[in-house]
């Protein structure tokens, strides 16, 4: 059967309304990644996350090297969940360094990882700028156990983003993932065979349905897929006083001294202070947060708030968005 060489899906053409439609089975691309591809339009894919749990499986079966790659603005809480289903070595790639403001340092954000994690090597990459590409590619080529080598991460975190700059970089191939701002653009496994000495493999991204991009309107997925760079908000904010971020996020500032909350959020999420007595997003799920001396709030999915000073902070967002509490990562 005839795959998708977009997102890898088995192609057929007898329902419009279920994944791998195309109106002609000798197509090379599904009509979905068609329209991602030629017209930019999106329809978002649940797959069965028990799938996605299989295949990491089988790849550490493998034992080959694997590149995890994550979004540097949206690291999880514990990226050690890995471990439960990956025994092989592992390589972190922190993509999409060009979001970040180039005041903030490669060497400490892994530093600060290193505190915390154990992985065979670590990499702050942009695969828009070509930052740091080189480095990666040697490293791969390093540490590699055989020929083959895999991609795994979260949905959206720019693994086939990271293919294709490689396909571009290091082989004569023609780059043809399918890249789209939705999440779980990538439904099979993929293989790509740079040169005679590196095939990449790219996998379906590892759903985590706390993600915040779970719980908006498709209307937020490229603002959330930001490629600019993030101009930092900062906000003096005292007690009594609240933010109102987009029309999905309400942070009260409770108790505390006059304090500093920056957010390192994607630029195009509108910000408003208002006082606490404003009813906005009042009926969103409420939850309570004890800040501590230079902690941040992180918002799965959307970035996170670096607070200066301890604090009681309540928090309104729909309940099945992860938030947690970290060292300042910056």
């Amino acid at each position: 059967m005839s795959k998708c060489i977009g997102c890898g899906i088995s192609l057929q053409n007898d329902n419009i309304l279920n994944p791998g439609y195309t109106p002609n089975i000798d197509n090379d691309y599904c009509m979905r990644c068609f329209k991602v591809k030629n017209y930019g339009e999106t329809k978002e894919i649940v797959s069965d996350k028990e799938d996605y749990i299989k295949i990491l499986k089988n790849i550490s079966k493998t034992k080959d090297l694997v590149l995890y790659v994550v979004d540097i603005l949206n690291i999880r809480e514990n990226l050690n969940d890995i471990r439960e289903y990956l025994t092989n070595d592992i390589i972190l790639v922190l993509n999409k360094r060009d979001i970040l403001p180039k005041s903030v340092k490669d060497e400490k954000i892994i530093s600060y990882l290193k505190e915390i994690y154990s992985f065979s090597d670590y990499f702050v990459i942009s695969t828009i700028n070509n930052y740091n590409m080189d480095n990666l590619y040697n490293k791969i080529m390093k540490l590699k156990k055989t020929n083959s080598v895999y991609l795994v991460g979260e949905t959206n975190a720019g693994k086939s983003s990271l293919i294709n700059k490689m396909i571009m970089n290091y082989s004569e191939l023609e780059p043809n993932l399918t890249i789209s701002s939705m999440p779980e653009t990538t439904l099979n496994k993929i293989k790509m065979e740079l040169n005679e000495k590196l095939t990449l493999i790219d996998t379906p991204g590892i759903v985590d349905f706390s993600n915040i991009i779970h719980h908006l309107s498709s209307k937020y997925y490229k603002v959330l897929n930001t490629k600019r760079e993030i101009k930092p908000k900062t906000y003096q904010i005292s007690k009594n006083q609240s933010l109102l971020i987009g029309d999905f996020l309400r942070i009260d500032y409770i108790e505390g001294d006059k304090n500093s909350f920056t957010l390192y959020i994607p630029n195009g999420i509108t910000v408003k202070r208002v006082n606490s007595r404003h009813s906005k997003l009042k009926d969103l799920n409420y939850s309570l947060y004890d800040i501590k001396f230079r902690e941040d709030l992180v918002i799965y999915g959307l970035g996170f708030i670096k607070i200066v000073i301890n604090g009681k902070i309540g928090v309104y967002l729909n309940k099945d968005v992860k938030t947690f509490v970290r060292k300042n990562l910056i």
